[in-house]
């Protein structure tokens, strides 16, 4: 539910997401901000909907309305080149780190096998190779190993 629901709002935001990856308590994504826009000043409420909407949801399964379900987002302007790259490949690989699957594209709420699918494999093996281990992301979430 939660990875349906964020390619959809970011549809509906206007973003363009590169690489995604979704799981039991937490989410990464690099996208563009909206084409029509000088920046990505909407992604507070972008983000804001999908919280409200996913948590409303989950709480509705628990019978605990009002709870809070989200509890904050950490956004990263990616203006080098070789830390976007970087950052592709974190997020495409993020499955594997986190134990739930041997290679990227078998997990299926992340969106490696479509980056796999639709990009050249002189792309893939090149996003692929960027070193990862310097990258300074707030990863640091125990994942439900069930999915």
């Amino acid at each position: 539910m939660l990875h349906r629901g964020l390619l959809t709002v970011a549809r509906d935001f206007g973003w363009e997401f590169e690489a995604w990856a979704v799981f039991s308590n937490h989410y990464h994504f690099v996208a563009h901000s909206p084409g029509n826009a000088p920046d990505a000043s909407n992604l507070p409420d972008m983000l804001s909907v999908l919280h409200v909407k996913t948590g409303e949801w989950v709480n509705r399964l628990d019978a605990t309305p009002g709870r809070k379900v989200w509890f904050n987002f950490r956004e990263t302007r990616l203006t080098y080149q070789k830390s976007y790259l970087a950052r592709l490949n974190y997020v495409h690989q993020n499955a594997v780190k986190h134990g739930l699957v041997p290679g990227a594209n078998q997990y299926p709420w992340c969106s490696a096998a479509w980056f796999e699918r639709e990009s050249s494999s002189a792309i893939v093996k090149s996003i692929y190779r960027f070193k990862v281990d310097r990258l300074q992301v707030s990863d640091d979430f125990e994942v439900a190993p069930e999915w």
